[in-house]
């Protein structure tokens, strides 16, 4: 399918590494316009380059926290394009930490990036895609948002709530046009996942272990149902949070 999305124009948070850029390449390689947005500009480069030798991309150095930046670059992208017909909330935040020890200020980081700026980007993309009569929406959960795990509340709280926040827009968006959904990964080879294993092999062989599959996610699978997600062929598909993890968020863990 390689014109699937041609003339349609995409955005992505967290697009220069990892899921996001997996799923910037393979939409721009597909036919659409991508815009990408990340904090570190070296990232940002490479991701271009990357994308552009497949298709049509412009990356742009945002921080999501910084709300009013954000909706004002969606705003922006959509009057420069015509239209924004895809909208991908990927960047996250996350800190390891026991609640004895979680400062307010990470837990509000960690809400800021995954939950207050996916409100935000939805909001900004659906004003867009209500207008036009069409557009879908997919939101970047994880397992962790519907299991617990110690050392995870600020991240699980916030991916709990975007997980609920993507099922009210899916409700308030689907007379008008617009598909609201959420991928719910679990591992996935990212470059955080890599540094993870290097500094912790053996905690890191354990978890791999405990997927059903045997393995963690490559980028690009995440971005294969990212895509399907967006596509017409997802065309009676809103409100779900789909789990793609290795059997994971299904298994029933029984001690050895």
């Amino acid at each position: 399918m390689p014109d699937e999305f041609h003339g349609k124009v995409a955005f992505i948070t967290g697009g220069s590494d990892g899921i996001g850029l997996a799923t910037a390449h393979l939409l721009a390689q597909r036919g659409a316009t991508v815009a990408i947005c990340a904090r570190r500009v070296d990232r940002l480069d490479a991701a271009r380059a990357t994308i552009g030798a497949v298709g049509k991309v412009e990356a742009h150095q945002l921080d999501v926290s910084d709300t009013d930046a954000f909706a004002a670059l969606v705003a922006d992208v959509a009057t420069r394009h015509g239209r924004i017909d895809m909208m991908v909330n990927n960047a996250m935040s996350v800190h390891y930490a026991p609640i004895a020890r979680l400062t307010l200020e990470h837990w509000r980081k960690d809400f800021a990036v995954n939950a207050d700026a996916v409100f935000v980007g939805t909001k900004a993309a659906m004003a867009v895609m209500m207008a036009q009569g069409s557009g879908a929406i997919v939101n970047i959960a994880s397992t962790c948002g519907i299991r617990a795990a110690p050392m995870m509340a600020s991240y699980s709280a916030s991916k709990a709530a975007l997980i609920q926040f993507t099922a009210v827009a899916a409700m308030e968006g689907a007379r008008r046009g617009v598909r609201v959904n959420a991928i719910v990964p679990g591992q996935v080879q990212t470059p955080a996942t890599q540094d993870f294993n290097a500094r912790a092999p053996e905690a890191a062989a354990r978890t791999t272990d405990a997927i059903p599959m045997g393995r963690g996610a490559q980028p690009e699978e995440l971005a294969s149902a990212i895509a399907f997600l967006l596509s017409d062929a997802a065309s009676y598909i809103t409100g779900v949070a789909l789990p793609v993890d290795g059997g994971k968020a299904a298994q029933l863990y029984m001690p050895g």
